[in-house]
């Protein structure tokens, strides 16, 4: 672990990872790569202009990478979903594949809880052995599904390699600006009429885990999830906002259209994403205890008032 590549160093995870990467002793060196420059500079970061699809040769030449953390995923909803799948399915092909090919012995994939997928009848907890169902309507949840089903086989055809696949609930924490965000810090919130309690990670504890793993040269799947749930009507308390609730055969064709027209400051998401509300997904967290022993700094709740404070104190999402 002395030479790591991340892939998706200017997004979210990536740049909360080259922060705690940075202060350990054993890491020499980062190359971070994505299509647009990080917001800060880290004198372990070698940062190179690339997209996950293209020819990965140039950056992994010369460079000895001993490990690699893939977290350049596409999460938010965009409109054109053949790009979204190409990016998400054969970027991460391409990321691995290349890892393989030039010696790679360490890789780490950031997988999602949403690939259990949301559904009614989900077990009260979700284990690492349960069946992986997103969404076919849930373009994010579908490519998790799929991806995972491939690098399956990827393992298999690669013993050598010491493989790793993370199942991380919503992140929450100061740094937390997704849809979904935005979407709960209006002070008039619509919901479906029906929703189900939510899970979250502290962005803390995720890349303290992500690190751990590592570190301990772990394999498998764990799912990553702090302890308890919320309900969204709590999370409006928090945030100070009102909930608007709407019978879900209203409020589909409703958001449908909003998002077809691209009214962004109405709903920033499809209809079929409506199920992530309405529908149970709750992760078991009880593999990662048990394996590594980590304690976790954040409960479901205590991190959605970490990042409740810093809205309040921006006075929005930034």
């Amino acid at each position: 672990m002395e030479h790591i590549l991340i892939t998706g160093v200017s997004g979210y995870f990536g740049q909360k990872l080259v922060r705690l990467l940075e202060s350990k002793t054993e890491v020499n060196c980062i190359t971070g790569i994505d299509i647009k420059p990080p917001a800060f500079n880290s004198p372990k970061l070698k940062f190179i202009k690339c997209d996950v699809r293209d020819n990965l040769e140039k950056v992994f030449r010369g460079r000895n990478i001993d490990c690699v953390i893939h977290t350049a995923y596409i999460l938010p909803p965009i409109h054109d979903v053949s790009l979204m799948e190409d990016i998400n399915i054969n970027g991460t092909k391409n990321v691995l594949n290349a890892a393989a090919a030039c010696g790679v012995k360490q890789i780490l994939d950031c997988s999602s809880s949403t690939a259990y997928g949301f559904h009614p009848d989900n077990p009260e907890l979700l284990t690492e052995e349960s069946p992986l169902r997103g969404n076919d309507d849930f373009t994010y949840a579908k490519n998790k599904k799929e991806i995972e089903a491939w690098m399956r086989c990827f393992e298999k055809d690669h013993p050598d390699i010491l493989f790793t696949t993370v199942r991380p609930c919503f992140v929450v924490g100061p740094g937390f600006t997704n849809p979904l965000a935005r979407h709960l810090a209006k002070k008039i919130c619509i919901l479906p009429l029906e929703n189900a309690p939510f899970q979250y990670i502290h962005e803390d504890d995720l890349v303290e885990i992500m690190y751990l793993l590592l570190k301990e040269r772990k394999t498998g799947i764990f799912n990553l999830a702090a302890d308890g749930t919320l309900t969204f009507e709590e999370m409006l308390r928090i945030l100070g906002g009102w909930p608007l609730k709407i019978p879900v055969w209203l409020l589909w064709p409703m958001n449908n259209l909003m998002w077809r027209l691209r009214m962004t400051f109405m709903t920033e998401f499809p209809s079929p994403c409506l199920n992530m509300i309405r529908y149970p997904w709750i992760a078991s967290n009880a593999k990662i205890k048990e394996e590594t022993g980590y304690r976790f700094k954040y409960t479901t709740r205590e991190a959605f008032v970490d990042f409740a404070r810093h809205v309040k104190i921006h006075d929005g999402i930034r």
